[in-house]
């Protein structure tokens, strides 16, 4: 089985040793995207700002990788606090909207890299 690389200008680069994702055996593997802005490279205030830029973020990735969100098969978001559970879920279920939802784990971590307050990786069907 073999593997590609998946990279694109329209979501954040990676800012570490690995790539946006990897497509291998009919599936993408896409790493976990914070809310910057890959024109600015910015993040957003506030949850749901954070929330649809993740989202963006995953989407362009997935589109660059020849699939889309209504191909994800599982997603994990992290969020600095689970008191915005129900913030990112209505953007959540905005971003997967018209698709059968995939299936999700939702965790509550210490801390996300650059101060984000959530993080999301998604595996998709190519």
């Amino acid at each position: 089985m073999s593997k590609e690389t998946v990279a694109t200008k329209n979501a954040p680069g990676a800012i570490g040793p690995y790539n946006q994702a990897i497509k291998a055996g009919g599936f993408v593997f896409a790493s976990g995207q914070i809310p910057i802005d890959p024109a600015t490279g910015e993040m957003p205030e506030g949850i749901e700002a954070q929330a649809e830029q993740v989202f963006k973020n995953v989407a362009a990735i997935l589109e660059a990788a020849g699939t889309s969100m209504a191909n994800a098969v599982k997603t994990t978001v992290f969020l600095q606090n689970m008191d915005d559970f129900a913030a990112m879920n209505l953007v959540y279920a905005r971003a997967f909207e018209g698709t059968e939802f995939p299936a999700r784990s939702a965790v509550e971590v210490a801390a996300l890299p650059k101060g984000a307050l959530l993080e999301c990786e998604v595996i998709a069907l190519l």
